[in-house]
């Protein structure tokens, strides 16, 4: 299985939302979103809101944000006990609330190194 199909399958089911005409002409395209809850009050955004808004323009910031914020989920884990394992955690990144607009300040931070410092960035992933 390739991760990048896998993964634009996700995308692309995902960008599926029903969006009523009425309510197209007075939303912007970013507000046309679906929101987690149905009575469209949403606790993270706030949240979301401000990591949306970090911008990635210092180096040291940029090196921080790639080594603090891991490319994979670093929760999945075996539990092992005398060689064998007993239990499995599966990873739960995705239950986060907060987990794209993470990842997007993580890309964000790499984008900034590559592009605009011209490092080689192969040594975070």
């Amino acid at each position: 299985m390739k991760v990048f199909d896998n993964t634009t399958k996700k995308l692309f089911v995902a960008s599926w939302i029903s969006i009523n005409h009425a309510e197209d002409q007075n939303n912007h395209p970013h507000q046309l979103q679906a929101s987690p809850s149905q009575s469209g009050w949403d606790i993270f955004k706030l949240w979301r809101r401000w990591l949306d808004n970090i911008k990635v323009s210092d180096r040291q910031l940029a090196h921080r944000l790639c080594q603090m914020i891991p490319a994979q989920c670093p929760f999945e884990r075996d539990i092992k006990l005398f060689g064998k394992t007993i239990l499995h955690i599966p990873p739960m990144c995705k239950l986060n609330p907060l987990y794209e607009e993470v990842v997007s300040l993580r890309f964000r931070a790499l984008c900034y190194l590559a592009d605009e410092c011209g490092e080689d960035v192969s040594q975070y992933f």
